[in-house]
């Protein structure tokens, strides 16, 4: 175990699981994303579009988990979970989830929507990390698809952020839908936050449309932390498990 004086690395993953299904819903897959994210020994996960009940499917797809999908990807792997509702329908709902090695201390999930649109949040989870007297700060967010609305997202993200404790370490992960690419100078001005492809390699990765990944929609953002070996996860198997390639990278304190 890490003592205070000693470098803390953790790995993240981030995954928007398209409610376990393939582009276009064709097939159910939760249980071969499952495996796949089980594969990357990820410390902590993100993820978007995560289901939480579905009162239909559960009649007419097989093997569809008597659990929640985030309880079925945590399983017996990932300790702690956090789960926030953001688009409720008559059967069902879903939203972010969070899962985590570490304890999960506190959680709170922040309504972000724009009035008129889609229902977005923000999945803020604070986690105690092994002997050190030190909280790490995890955000999951999956910002709107119009350009506006992801304006007034990001700073509400931005003051949110400056409220923590200057000195803790932040990540903040998920699907920000930002194709113009205007977020980055947005979160390092506003809350000081460096997107971790960006550090190292000069731009986000390239994640949409997992198959032919062109747009640099998903992202990991930190701050007060150092990186190493960001990398998007490799086309195979991951491109017919969601629409949205996943990011990982390895976080040191």
């Amino acid at each position: 175990m890490p003592q205070n004086d000693e470098k803390f690395s953790f790995k993240v993953l981030t995954i928007n699981t398209h409610k376990g299904f393939t582009s276009f819903n064709r097939r159910f897959i939760l249980p071969e994303l499952r495996d796949a994210v089980r594969a990357t020994s990820a410390d902590i996960v993100f993820l978007q579009e995560v289901m939480g009940t579905q009162a239909i499917h559960p009649l007419q797809v097989e093997n569809w988990p008597n659990q929640s999908h985030y309880e079925f990807l945590a399983d017996t792997m990932w300790n702690d979970y956090a789960y926030g509702r953001n688009a409720v329908y008559p059967e069902g709902h879903h939203g972010n989830a969070v899962l985590s090695r570490f304890p999960i201390s506190h959680w709170e999930n922040s309504d972000i929507s724009v009035e008129g649109t889609e229902k977005r949040g923000m999945l803020h989870c604070t986690l105690q990390l092994p002997e050190r007297q030190q909280t790490l700060h995890v955000i999951c967010v999956h910002l709107g698809l119009r350009e506006a609305h992801r304006q007034a997202q990001l700073a509400m993200m931005c003051e949110m952020i400056n409220q923590l404790p200057a000195d803790a370490p932040v990540v903040v992960a998920g699907d920000f839908n930002d194709w113009q690419g205007r977020a980055n100078a947005i979160l390092q001005k506003g809350a000081g936050l460096d997107e971790v492809f960006s550090r190292k390699k000069g731009r986000p990765a390239r994640t949409f449309p997992a198959r032919f990944p062109l747009l640099r929609l998903d992202r990991i953002y930190v701050r007060n932390a150092g990186i190493s070996h960001p990398y998007a996860l490799p086309v195979r198997p991951w491109s017919h498990l969601s629409d949205h390639a996943p990011l990982a990278v390895e976080i040191t304190l």
